[in-house]
């Protein structure tokens, strides 16, 4: 059995130790906690035939629970008196002495760790895939007790990104002006194949070695706070790898969700608030698996649920982050998984979570966010803090491809906004074009860098926390026909050996920097613009194309222009009194043009934007 090195035992203790507690979870926690009432799921061989008993009046047991595996104790401890430093468990069979001791830390709360402010719309949120991004430390590309070993030749191989190379890097993604980064999953994922994207995981309190050490990843979330900038975690709740050390010795037969065995997920997910939705129908979503290598967490096991809860503020006090991502949010128990999110709220409560609810419509997708009304219908809250608009993401797949018709074209956008209603917190929506299972925009725009900038002004300056791709900035590619390796390309100049550097102006083609100018200058701007992050959208129905929409409240206002036809166009002011309110003058951010708003009319070029700044 895998043997745990970094936790505290003292020398008196320590062979019995290593001969029967192979793991204790979490390894250590905190004092001062709002979850005070911690649940050690210990580990090791026959372990269940041990009675623990602490010698600490402090804390206190409150339960012992045993399953069917005898590998199994899950130890019930009430922390609200503890205090820091070690403490004594100790094991013992029925009516014997004590058999072996383990020392269990409790350490003290970061100033302000339940305070800490979780991303939102003042943010502009940076998707990684870490091991595509850079190559920071070669030393890493593969390692001994892992299977897949590196191969950058192979697309959906391992190609060497790591930790270290984003923290290499964080110079270029500050000068670009991003706040706030968002990788792929960086715990250990031992599938023998595809393992780079991290999805499948073997063991959830560590950092895949490929990547770094829990220690290097606790480094980037304090490098990224140096900068004011923050770290969300990619999360999954919903399933973890089929080589997961858990999942080759269950702790109890309904820790995962079993047919029994393995069926697939039918990812029809409106069977979660479907009223006329069969029972079966139901069961197969929610309880399938949602592949064969990822097998689905039983979430209505309140052990497997306080795992989930634990591990999730564990890692968020543990490596300092201010966000998580939730993936295949929306797959899971819809109880189980409000009653994680709350949990974690309710440590947190100024954090921030997304979910990924991919659905498609405005109305199901808002169903999943904290205090959504249509889904108090049903009498239920998930108390998710934020959603991902996917309907958005949709139309901004193919809007700037399309000619001006009653349904297509820019009216798209327009028609997907007025739904906002139905979404309790519109502010707290992620808003995007592109993320690492879809088609890359600039692919979809056949690179064509008008059509691009057309979309991130969008992005930039509408309602929500826009999230952008790694690489889209420079123009980078991708089809999806073609794997999803092609999506999730290398960036250039992230390996050494590589015959472009990106990250550099001077290793930049002349499209590249094009692109990455008009990026960053818009994000610098929107870093520091608070009527874009908190303001009120007024829109107008477009015509002949141009969308017109203003960011505004009662100190700023922010006309933005966007004209989604390849001629030149001309559109009056008047029709636009109301939110131009007198103002005389207005400045493009993007080209520092001055316009004169008493005239009546606006030029604007094909496939153009304006941001302009009324005076």
């Amino acid at each position: 059995m895998y043997k745990i090195t970094f936790l505290f035992v003292f020398i008196v203790s320590f062979s019995c130790y290593s001969q029967n507690i192979d793991r204790i979870e979490p390894p250590f926690w905190w004092i001062d906690m709002n979850h005070n009432q911690l649940e050690l799921m210990i580990y090791g061989e026959n372990i269940s035939q041990y009675n623990p008993s602490i010698e600490n009046s402090n804390i206190l047991i409150t339960g012992v629970k045993r399953t069917e595996n005898k590998n199994y104790l899950f130890l019930n401890l009430d922390l609200e008196k503890a205090a820091i430093g070690a403490f004594k468990i100790n094991f013992s069979k029925k009516g014997k002495r004590t058999n072996f001791s383990y020392n269990y830390q409790l350490k003290e709360r970061n100033e302000n760790s339940k305070r800490r402010i979780g991303f939102n719309s003042s943010d502009i949120v940076y998707l990684i895939m870490p091991d595509r991004f850079a190559n920071g430390n070669p030393k890493n590309d593969s390692h001994p007790d892992l299977t897949e070993k590196l191969n950058r030749s192979d697309k959906g191989g391992r190609h060497g990104g790591d930790i270290k190379g984003i923290v290499d890097n964080l110079d270029y993604l500050e000068e670009l002006g991003v706040t706030a980064i968002w990788n792929t999953p960086m715990l250990e994922d031992n599938d023998a194949r595809g393992s780079y994207h991290t999805y499948a995981q073997s063991d959830v309190y560590k950092i895949d070695a490929r990547y770094g050490t829990n220690s290097d990843y606790k480094k980037l979330a304090s490098e990224l706070h140096k900068r004011d900038m923050k770290l969300i975690m990619d999360y999954v709740t919903n399933h973890w790898g089929a080589e997961h050390w858990m999942i080759k010795d269950l702790p109890t037969y309904s820790w995962i969700n079993q047919f029994p065995g393995y069926a697939n997920s039918n990812y029809r997910m409106t069977t979660q608030y479907d009223t006329n939705a069969s029972e079966i129908d139901a069961k197969y979503c929610m309880d399938g698996w949602f592949v064969r290598t990822m097998p689905d967490l039983n979430q209505r096991n309140p052990l497997v649920l306080n795992y989930l809860i634990q591990n999730a503020i564990w890692w968020i006090e543990y490596a300092g982050l201010d966000g998580l991502r939730v993936d295949t949010y929306s797959y899971g128990d819809k109880e189980g998984i409000a009653t994680w999110t709350k949990a974690i709220m309710d440590e947190y409560p100024n954090f921030n979570i997304v979910g990924e609810a991919w659905l498609n419509s405005s109305a199901a997708i808002s169903y999943w966010q904290k205090d959504s009304k249509i889904a108090a219908i049903q009498s239920y809250n998930t108390y998710l803090p934020s959603v991902m608009d996917f309907t958005l993401q949709a139309i901004l797949s193919s809007a700037f491809n399309e000619k001006a018709t009653w349904n297509k074209g820019i009216i798209r956008v327009y028609e997907n906004f007025t739904n906002d209603f139905m979404y309790p917190n519109i502010n707290n929506v992620f808003v995007f074009a592109e993320n690492h299972d879809t088609q890359r925009i600039n692919h979809l725009y056949n690179g064509d860098p008008d059509k691009y900038k057309l979309a991130i002004t969008l992005i930039a300056t509408t309602r929500g926390i826009p999230q952008v791709y790694y690489g889209s900035e420079i123009g980078m590619l991708g089809n999806k026909d073609l794997g999803d390796g092609d999506i999730r390309r290398d960036f250039p100049g992230g390996w050494n050996g590589d015959s472009k550097n990106a990250f550099t102006k001077a290793g930049r083609t002349e499209k590249q920097q094009d692109l990455f100018e008009y990026t960053s200058k818009l994000f610098n701007w929107r870093k520091n613009t608070k009527v874009i992050h908190t303001g009120k959208l007024k829109h107008y129905i477009p015509e002949n194309n141009v969308y017109v929409y203003f960011r505004y409240n009662e100190e700023k206002s922010v006309m933005v222009v966007i004209n989604n036809n390849a001629e030149n166009q001309v559109f009056n002011l008047k029709r636009f009194a109301e939110s131009l309110k007198g103002a005389s003058k207005g400045k493009d951010i993007l080209t520092d043009e001055i316009f004169d708003l008493t005239k009546s009319e606006i030029h604007i070029t094909g496939k153009k934007a304006l941001v302009i700044e009324l005076n």
